[in-house]
């Protein structure tokens, strides 16, 4: 039996590995996800923003009277805020504007305070505006984009985590945003085995994909060692949608756009595959994505309700 955990910040980590053979299109290939929107906030950030947090105690860079301050488009903030709720810190998340009225309630209801940013500059002027406010001796920002912890947090949980429960992976796919999945987890799975593949999905140029960024947008990520990755797919917001409702109706399980994304990937790699395992790593929940989701309407219809929304 499991034992109960003493604090809320003991459930993040340890998310489920699942099998989801109905979405295999070869029969020798095992497809397992991880489902990270089992942890406190309902997404992969959790780690990172318990690490980065953690450390920055530890260096004593964020005391009671200091102000966390992050730039995202979602999860990192609502991560951010639920820690800062539980360990007592004031948390200032700059966003775009043109964010989901799920996150918009959810970062609300933890009471982070919020600066926002034109739509048009997406999550570049966030992070623009934040570094302007970090200026301010008040604020700390632990900047998940350049910050090593992030990495950390899943060499250190989400890879071992994997391996406890598959001990052989051939290829591994996450989404790129920050690189801290992808670097992290990818480098414990190839000190294990250096013939384990990790592919990175990016959204087409110009699409507003929560969490995902594409390198054809000029985005680097500080984190990124491309020596790691050894192949990359750009996935459209239609096929990530599609396979969404897939995942959905095949497999009952909930999980957010970029998943969707991920999972198209990984489709198209296992089937290229003869035989092996492919882990796939679904960032987020869809709890947040529910008034622009594809779950309930025609996917050819939806072009009115995606106007201009952060949709990864």
């Amino acid at each position: 039996m499991k034992r109960t955990s003493c604090d809320i910040l003991d459930a993040i980590g340890n998310t489920p590995l699942v099998e989801i053979p109905r979405l295999s299109p070869n029969p020798g290939v095992r497809m397992l996800a991880k489902l990270e929107g089992f942890n406190p906030s309902g997404s992969v950030k959790d780690r990172v923003a318990l690490y980065m947090i953690e450390k920055a105690e530890r260096d004593r860079l964020v005391t009671p009277d200091k102000i966390i301050l992050e730039p995202s488009t979602g999860n990192t903030g609502i991560a951010l805020a639920m820690i800062g709720r539980r360990k007592g810190y004031r948390v200032h998340v700059v966003m775009p504007e043109n964010v989901t009225l799920e996150v918009r309630q959810m970062l609300a209801t933890y009471g982070a305070e919020i600066t926002w940013t034109g739509r048009e500059n997406g999550a570049a002027g966030a992070i623009a505006r934040a570094k302007e406010l970090a200026q301010d001796p008040r604020y700390y920002m632990p900047n998940q984009f350049a910050n090593q912890a992030n990495l950390l947090a899943h060499y250190e949980t989400t890879g071992v985590e994997i391996l406890a429960d598959a001990p052989q992976v051939d290829v591994f796919v996450a989404g790129l945003g920050t690189g801290g999945t992808l670097m992290g987890v990818g480098r414990r799975l190839k000190e294990h085995n250096p013939r384990t593949r990790v592919i990175a999905v990016e959204p087409n140029p110009g699409t507003l994909v929560q969490g995902l960024t594409s390198f054809a947008d000029g985005y680097l990520p500080p984190l990124l060692d491309h020596s790691l990755l050894d192949g990359k797919v750009i996935v459209s917001a239609r096929d990530a949608f599609a396979r969404c409702r897939e995942l959905t109706e095949k497999e009952g399980i909930f999980a957010g756009i970029s998943s969707g994304a991920v999972l198209h990937c990984a489709v198209r790699v296992a089937e290229r595959m003869r035989s092996g395992t492919v882990v796939v790593l679904l960032a987020d929940s869809a709890w947040k994505y529910l008034t622009v989701g594809p779950w309930t309407e025609n996917i050819s219809l939806l072009g009115d309700s995606l106007d201009g929304k952060v949709i990864w």
